[in-house]
């Protein structure tokens, strides 16, 4: 290397914030259905074979037992197979309609919620002047599109004191 070239420090493409961009996709609890089939399926020929077989000495009460309780989460996992319905920013465009000022500074993810884990999108937004003036925090789900908790406050926070300190 030559006392001219200076080794760059640069990021590799595939840390590059738009690598793979287009192909993000939300993951979906509706592909829980195939394994709550495949699941009864399988809980299914357990317990038919313990019907079929129970005289046999390779076949016993654990055919059963555990046939019905692998049909019993096939069941639970077809339950709680919903469609995730919104994306971010539809959940963005929700949570501005619901609060009525602009959501400036934002994080939305992703979550699941509750027994039959519904897809919930948990957004926490500020308002969108140079120092925000509210917060707040929404709980949109995101199959029914629904809003289902909601807080929003001033801003508590000194983004005052932070530009001071940088400055």
């Amino acid at each position: 290397m030559s006392s001219n070239e200076h080794p760059s420090d640069s990021l590799p493409d595939d840390l590059q914030p738009s690598y793979g961009a287009d192909e993000y996709q939300i993951p979906n609890n509706d592909k829980r259905k195939l394994a709550g089939y495949l699941y009864l399926c399988t809980g299914l020929v357990s317990v038919l074979l313990f019907v079929s077989f129970s005289d046999s000495p390779l076949v016993n009460e654990g055919f059963l037992i555990s046939g019905i309780g692998i049909c019993f989460f096939g069941i639970y996992s077809l339950v709680a197979a919903t469609k995730c319905e919104i994306d971010e920013s539809d959940a963005l465009q929700i949570a501005e309609e619901k609060l009525g000022f602009d959501i400036g500074p934002c994080s939305a993810q992703l979550m699941w919620r509750g027994l039959r884990s519904r897809p919930v999108w948990r957004i926490l937004g500020y308002s969108s002047e140079p120092i925000p003036k509210q917060r707040a925090v929404l709980l949109i789900d995101a199959s029914t599109k629904e809003v289902v908790e909601l807080v929003v406050e001033e801003n508590p926070e000194d983004w005052d004191a932070s530009a001071k300190q940088t400055a």
